[in-house]
């Protein structure tokens, strides 16, 4: 029987629970907030303090590939999951409005599904769910305050288990394996750091903040009608997105670059965030006093980094009976809805690489190898698309700023040609959905020589042939914002001395 000691049980210590309960194993997960309220979704929404989980009232959204994990391994809990609210939205159902009599179903649409809910639901279910599973038990209000085990010969610590303080008390616990899912607050790393232990780490900043507001739809309402405007879009000075929820609740999300410090301090008051929400085309008819009414405050999250850490440095392991799975070992920006999907990933690579072989060290290879190869590419990519991200939002602020020849070049691409043939052909739509759900490589569907084909003949076409096929207006732009809200739109570029004051 191997014993396994998960830290945290929020999304990542719950997925070690569902990776790798089994009968030959006794897992113990150890939480040190409160245990569920009790209730139903809105009792957790409302009363579940959570402090280990910063972004508990985030807009939250399982892509694909974590959905086809929980039908593969756990359709049960899927069925749990509808049960208690959570909405499947499908691939014909994010058809743009131009494509939609264009669309057949294909084999592989029915694994292109999200689900979509508030994260209290989605954790409360998860944890009811795991807290029945055989062999697992989770315990509330245990701290772990640091590892147990010490240095072999060769400089790898050796995890042999956990100190806790429960309560009063302080003790220690044995276990075979260690896993810390304990997510943005995690301590492994600094633990063995107390050890002399060291790795190697990638990390910067994301460059932006996000805000998220809840509404419910009244009393016989229902959403609104798929329009023209998208649900979620990039207007280049803020980025937002409509999230539907679980039991008639949904979230707005507006994410600002860390630079535009004007907006992102006003848009923490309600009025502002309502405002700007009124004033976009693809939220404004989710908000509208006859359809919803808020039920929350506007949630700031901000400290937001791209962080990738390896557990093996020069060939070797730094540490044994030791995983990391989550935001502990791999951060990325929410913007593109991967951190539940790579922790849950993760978590089943930790699964196949315990069964690999009874050898620590070769157990610790196998589980980096797999996160290397299976994972790092898209954190890359992210990653490159943050630092893009970091670089535009600057250049906005900048009046003297005139774009080279390849950076039109790139931005012609992306506006009229990539993103007038997905709207035009569902076909596309589909191979590029792919990758956004790590279904594949995120690039891989533009390496194709018939899909790159497609892609740079819409390019070169007229673009009064391809009119219908851009997106409307997404909003005013950051000059008729900032008027909008009485906001100084110059502020900014006057404090990074981009502009005289």
């Amino acid at each position: 029987m191997e014993r396994i000691l998960v830290i945290g049980a929020g999304m990542a210590g719950l997925f070690s629970a569902l990776a790798l309960a089994g009968p030959d194993r006794q897992v113990d997960v150890l939480e040190r907030d409160p245990p569920t309220p009790s209730g139903g979704a809105d009792e957790a929404f409302a009363d579940w303090n959570r402090r280990g989980v910063g972004h508990l009232r985030h807009s939250h959204a399982f892509l694909a590939r974590l959905r086809n994990l929980l039908l593969d391994h756990h359709p049960v809990l899927l069925g749990e999951l509808r049960d208690a609210g959570c909405q499947e939205m499908k691939f014909a159902d994010g058809l743009p409005l131009a494509s939609k009599d264009r669309y057949r179903p294909a084999p592989g649409d029915e694994v292109l599904t999200v689900i979509t809910s508030r994260r209290t639901t989605l954790e409360l279910v998860i944890r009811r769910y795991v807290e029945r599973m055989p062999g697992v038990t989770l315990h509330s209000n245990v701290n772990v305050t640091g590892l147990l085990g010490g240095l072999d010969a060769e400089g790898r610590f050796v995890c042999e288990g956990l100190r806790l303080q429960d309560g009063e008390t302080e003790r220690e616990e044995r276990a075979d394996v260690v896993i810390d899912a304990a997510g943005r607050t995690a301590q492994g790393f600094d633990w063995l750091a107390e050890h002399g232990v060291s790795w190697d780490e990638e990390s910067e900043d994301a460059g932006i903040l996000y805000y998220t507001r809840h509404w419910r739809l009244l009393p016989g309402r229902t959403p609104p009608a798929r329009g023209p405007a998208p649900g979620a879009a990039d207007m280049g000075f803020i980025k937002y997105g409509v999230f539907p929820g679980d039991n008639g609740c949904f979230s707005v999300t507006l994410s600002v670059p860390e630079i535009e410090e004007t907006l992102r301090l006003a848009v923490m008051r309600p009025e502002t965030f309502d405002r700007i929400c009124g004033l976009i085309p693809g939220i404004a008819p989710w908000i509208a006093a006859d359809r919803s009414s808020p039920i929350s405050k506007v949630f700031g999250m901000g400290d937001l980094k791209s962080r990738w850490r390896s557990t093996v440095r020069d060939g070797k392991p730094i540490a044994l009976n030791l995983f990391f799975a989550g935001d502990g070992l791999a951060r990325t920006n929410p913007l593109y809805g991967r951190g539940c999907s790579f922790a849950a990933i993760e978590t089943y690579m930790i699964r196949d690489a315990l069964a690999v072989s009874a050898d620590p060290a070769a157990r610790a290879l196998a589980y980096q190898a797999a996160v290397d190869e299976g994972l790092r590419p898209y954190f890359r990519a992210m990653r490159d698309q943050d630092r893009q991200a970091i670089r535009r939002a600057r250049n906005t602020l900048d009046p003297a700023y005139r774009p080279r020849l390849k950076a039109r070049l790139m931005k012609s691409f992306a506006e009229d040609a990539i993103a007038p043939a997905i709207r035009s052909d569902p076909a596309l739509l589909r191979a590029f959905m792919r990758g956004f759900h790590m279904l594949e490589p995120s690039s891989a569907w533009l390496k194709r020589p018939a899909t790159l084909g497609s892609v740079l003949g819409t390019w070169i076409k007229p673009r009064a042939l391809k009119q219908k096929y851009y997106p409307p207006k997404l909003g005013p732009d950051r000059t008729e914002m900032f008027a909008a809200l009485e906001l100084s739109a110059t502020a900014d570029a006057e404090r990074l001395g981009l502009i005289a004051a």
